[in-house]
């Protein structure tokens, strides 16, 4: 085999090595789904992520081609005042679990690309530290809407 050919050979297995490693296979999604505001006001997604590995993962952001802006947020209410920060990043520990529920963490979703309306489902893509990724379906539901049930 030509030096060239076999280079490109390894580059290739490369490549797919490290697609294959980007996939978080040891996190699991379920219950997702984005209360849906009035206009233009960001929406609020949640979920529930499982971590099946020994080791804890740390949920670091998200993307969707579906909105312009995804950022991860706490809301709390302390002596009758309600309050929301921002943060950098969400551990999950080891055979554990975080969950994104309404009043707690969330993913903010801001700058929709087109209307979203309940009933339609938007892929998000989580981001974690180790590199990995999830691709989650979350489906819309109204403003009125207390969890994922239809």
């Amino acid at each position: 085999m030509k030096p060239h050919t076999l280079s490109v050979l390894l580059a290739g297995l490369l490549l797919a090595g490290g697609v294959h490693a980007t996939s978080a296979e040891h996190i699991h999604a379920s219950h997702a789904w984005i209360r849906m505001l009035p206009g233009n006001l960001p929406a609020g997604a949640y979920v529930t992520l499982e971590n099946d590995s020994d080791q804890p993962v740390t949920l670091k952001g998200a993307s969707s081609a579906a909105y312009g802006e995804v950022m991860l947020h706490q809301s709390s209410n302390e002596g009758g005042i309600s309050r929301m920060a921002m943060l950098d990043s969400l551990a999950i520990p080891a055979h554990g679990k975080a969950l994104l529920a309404p009043a707690s963490y969330h993913l903010m979703l801001m700058k929709a690309a087109a209307p979203v309306k309940p009933g339609d489902t938007v892929s998000l893509t989580l981001r974690f530290t180790d590199g990995s990724t999830l691709v989650t379906d979350f489906i819309a539901r109204p403003a009125n809407a207390v969890d994922d049930s239809h």
